[in-house]
């Protein structure tokens, strides 16, 4: 009799699952096999920190501000902070342009002679004149070539930059421009033209914002980049079939041509700038977020 009480108290102190000894009907507390179920049925998993979070139908207002963005218009024109480059050079433009149009025009013929990138003002001082004709818009504020200045040069610098636009531009009006000139002067040392040609007037905006206008087309998309490369082409050859400035228009399809060269070199520069911008979207997310706990959780 006192075997079989035993083993009858024995049985009903034991956990029937785990066979863990029971006090008084509750597993002893050992750190065992014992407190497994407990920890089990009690304790909910910890949140994977690395974990991506359950963003099902959250980037819609994400994408659709992007897009609402895109569309703005005003973003097609310079702003000071966001194309600082192409605001500033437009705005010195426009005081040139009001000098041309409202100046005495011998004092205009002299400021356009002066800053002529003929053969005889690069013999003496490229740089300046380089810079100078740069500075006018042959045709006047209202020609094809402002609208595009203002258009291109925008689109441009807030994919690149305002440095990189103002070296794409300037390559493209430096290179067309010797590339124009340097053989009207083997032409009249040659022989073949006469003496005036060293001093054919020749200044404005043309070349860098055709080299811009071949830059920009490869960062569009391709639906965008042909239609804009054979509208744009064929207005080049077209003024070019004319006769009436060959030179020029020369200058031109060669200028376009420097632009489409740098495409690789675009595209970098763009993706630079677009890693950059997201790491510093990200530096402030992450600054925001993690000043977030600390004003939850700091005592009064």
């Amino acid at each position: 009799m006192d075997r079989s009480t035993t083993v009858q108290a024995d049985a009903t102190l034991t956990d029937p699952e785990t066979g863990a000894p029971l006090l008084d009907g509750v597993p002893r507390q050992r750190g065992g096999s014992g407190t497994a179920p407990v920890h089990r049925a009690t304790t909910a998993p910890a949140p994977d920190a690395t974990a991506e979070p359950d963003t099902t139908g959250a980037p819609a207002a994400p994408r659709a501000r992007a897009r609402l963005r895109a569309v703005r218009p005003w973003r097609l024109f310079p702003t000071p902070t966001g194309t600082p480059f192409t605001f500033g050079y437009a705005a010195v433009l426009v005081v040139t342009s009001v000098i041309a149009d409202h100046a005495d025009p011998s004092v205009v013929h002299a400021l356009h002679q002066g800053s002529s990138t003929d053969v005889a003002h690069l013999v003496q001082n490229p740089v300046l004149v380089l810079i100078a004709s740069a500075l006018w818009i042959a045709g006047g504020i209202t020609s094809p070539y402002a609208i595009g200045f203002l258009l291109v040069l925008t689109a441009l610098e807030r994919r690149i930059g305002g440095l990189r636009t103002a070296g794409i531009f300037l390559l493209g009006h430096v290179v067309a421009t010797l590339a124009t000139e340097v053989p009207v002067g083997l032409s009249v040392l040659a022989g073949h033209l006469p003496d005036s040609s060293l001093h054919r007037l020749d200044y404005g905006i043309s070349f860098g914002v055709a080299t811009s206008v071949g830059a920009l087309a490869g960062l569009l998309s391709p639906w965008l980049r042909w239609p804009v490369l054979t509208g744009f082409g064929a207005m080049l050859v077209g003024d070019l079939l004319t006769f009436a400035d060959p030179m020029t228009d020369w200058g031109h399809l060669m200028s376009l041509a420097i632009g489409i060269s740098t495409w690789p070199l675009v595209r970098r520069w763009r993706a630079v700038r677009g890693a950059s911008r997201t790491v510093r979207t990200a530096g402030r997310e992450a600054g925001h977020g993690a000043a977030a706990p600390c004003l939850g959780t700091t005592a009064p």
